[in-house]
């Protein structure tokens, strides 16, 4: 009982972790549903395409299968949301032989990027000059 209270909780505020219950109650109310991507990420915009009067075309958002993470949208599907093209993507892309598959972002994981001098680089010494000599006053 106290683990649903809990996840009941964390969906009101949580918006990293999965939708909440405001952007879910806005989907039910002001969103169709335009198509799913290869990871299972739910995109939607208003109604009938209504254009919005703050921003001057149609309002288009994402629901992430799993925790936000917006390099997890495929380039089709970025073009879109970014009103980049009109029509969403069809599925039947095939990428060019230099794209890469999806890597989900590293930042904050042991797989992050480290530069050459880093303290949090296992060899933190490696990249440091050799003819470099602290200053220090007499």
């Amino acid at each position: 009982m106290a683990q649903t209270r809990l996840q009941r909780l964390i969906q009101v505020f949580a918006w990293w972790d999965s939708t909440t219950y405001g952007t879910s109650f806005t989907t039910w109310l002001r969103g169709e549903s335009v198509g799913t991507d290869e990871f299972g990420n739910r995109y939607f915009r208003t109604k009938k395409g209504k254009v919005d009067a703050a921003l001057g075309v149609e309002r288009r958002w994402v629901i992430y299968n799993g925790p936000t993470d917006p390099t997890a949208i495929p380039g089709g599907w970025y073009r879109w949301m970014h009103h980049l093209s009109a029509t969403p993507p069809d599925g039947n892309y095939t990428p060019r032989e230099w794209q890469q598959p999806h890597r989900p972002n590293p930042t904050g994981t042991p797989d992050a990027y480290r530069p050459k001098g880093s303290i949090l680089r296992p060899d933190p010494e490696i990249g440091i000059s050799k003819g470099y000599d602290a200053w220090t006053p007499n």
